[in-house]
């Protein structure tokens, strides 16, 4: 181990996964697996998090001249490529662990990381539906949602439309008002219980599946909301159809630009967990 990560926690052990939890998550699309992280272990890796991501920001912005999507949260992204220390936490075997459980699926590959920081006063996150951009020809894609500080409701953690996964797609609209507007109307029609966790604490994390329907309120404390999110997807799956503008954005950058149909196995999605 490098100089940088040697006096990190070690997240390699594996984490009991409580039998509940497989099953929320396979009726519900979605999942709260307390203390991921322990109190004592995230410190370090919140540091090396805040630390690194404006490195991997892109719209810089202030608050008032971005558009609703922008005001949602600052996105930063591949951090993992940026700091060692951060790469450490990104391929943690016990998270990837978690989520091939919970997929039921021998071996998970890394699809990005991203770090999404709710500023004080930042607005909702419109609902939307992770999938919508990914072009993976799998449904077993799940995103783990890892607070990097204690979280009130009023910080704007996470909602979800439970049972919304085994629907597939259902609005095909990127993160919008739009898409606000036509997945409330489809959460009525179609009678999706809407379910939140309510408050949480740093290394905590929530777990959802890449179609299932989901947003955010705004922040509404002085506080940031300090998130890290972890994307995974089954090893074995191909790339998908490139049939939109974002889906083809998505191939370049995360999956090496591969065609419809190549392995979906870039340099930058390696294996995280396999039980192999």
């Amino acid at each position: 181990m490098n100089a940088p990560t040697a006096s990190l926690p070690d997240l390699s052990a594996a984490h009991a996964l409580p039998e509940a939890c497989i099953e929320d998550f396979g009726r519900c699309g979605h999942t709260l697996v307390r203390g991921l992280v322990r109190p004592g272990e995230i410190a370090p890796f919140r540091e090396a998090i805040v630390e690194t991501g404006p490195r991997g920001r892109i719209d810089h912005r202030p608050l008032a001249e971005r558009d609703t999507y922008g005001q949602a949260f600052v996105q930063m992204f591949n951090l993992w490529t940026h700091d060692p220390r951060v790469q450490a936490f990104v391929f943690a075997r016990r998270f990837a662990r978690v989520a091939a459980e919970l997929l039921g699926v021998p071996a998970v590959r890394l699809y990005h990381d991203q770090a999404l920081f709710k500023e004080a006063g930042g607005g909702f996150t419109p609902w939307h539906q992770d999938q919508f951009y990914w072009p993976l020809d799998t449904s077993d894609t799940i995103t783990m949602w890892m607070p990097l500080v204690d979280l009130t409701p009023e910080m704007g953690p996470m909602h979800f439309a439970s049972g919304s996964h085994r629907q597939g797609s259902l609005c095909g609209l990127p993160i919008s008002e739009e898409s606000e507007l036509a997945i409330q109307e489809i959460m009525t029609t179609r009678g999706f219980p809407r379910h939140s966790y309510g408050a949480l604490t740093a290394g905590d994390a929530s777990f959802h599946a890449g179609w299932t329907l989901h947003g955010a309120p705004p922040n509404t404390t002085g506080r940031i909301r300090e998130v890290m999110t972890i994307i995974y997807y089954a090893d074995g799956c191909r790339i998908g159809p490139l049939d939109h503008p974002a889906r083809l954005f998505d191939c370049n950058v995360w999956l090496g630009g591969g065609r419809e149909g190549d392995p979906a196995a870039g340099p930058g999605n390696p294996v995280l967990y396999s039980r192999a």
